[in-house]
């Protein structure tokens, strides 16, 4: 079975998910956001810190629960004594819960407005929560 996969997430924040505590994230990443235009709550996701391009079989993540979604756009506005510029920037908000550590199998998704998707080691048990 095919998960999404998000990339680039920082060691830190891998570690402290690990804890077992459901955690509210920020995503800036296009290559993320993409991804996660096609996951809902409920579903199972694949997180490493191993970026995009470099993400290959045998690289090590960790499974998390999605328990909730937001996608939305946010307006900055940047005030100059010259100009007034308006610009938008779009994120992802997403809350979830560790499940497990796992290995990635397959990878696919490399190309440009593809969310990236991974084929597990399908682990023998999962953190009881």
């Amino acid at each position: 079975m095919k998960y999404a996969a998000l990339t680039g997430i920082s060691p830190s924040v891998i570690a402290e998910l690990k804890s077992g505590k459901p955690r509210t994230l920020e995503l800036n990443s296009a290559h993320n956001i993409i991804t996660l235009t096609g996951t809902a709550p409920g579903d199972c996701i694949f997180m490493t810190s191993i970026t995009e391009e470099d993400l290959s079989p045998g690289d090590p993540g960790i499974m998390v629960d999605l328990l909730a979604l937001d996608i939305s756009m946010r307006r900055v506005e940047v005030v100059n004594p010259v100009f007034y510029e308006e610009r938008e920037r779009m994120s992802a908000r997403i809350k979830v819960r560790f499940r497990g550590v796992t290995i990635a199998r397959d990878v696919e998704g490399r190309k440009w407005g593809e969310p990236t998707r991974v084929e597990i080691v399908t682990p023998a048990c999962y953190r009881a929560g």
